[in-house]
């Protein structure tokens, strides 16, 4: 499969590293929580269109 196909998959995977590490290791900056939240919206609906 492309990168193209899978890409709701990339983002969440994405999503979930962030999401850890900010708990781990409290990997914090000023915008962290907008990105991981935009992270999250974005892998769900692409998701949800891929299905």
């Amino acid at each position: 499969m492309r990168i193209t196909q899978r890409i709701g998959m990339l983002l969440l995977s994405i999503f979930l590293i962030l999401y850890g590490l900010n708990i781990l290791i409290k990997l914090n900056f000023e915008a962290m929580t907008y990105i991981v939240a935009g992270l999250a919206v974005a892998a769900g609906i692409l998701i949800l269109i891929e299905k």
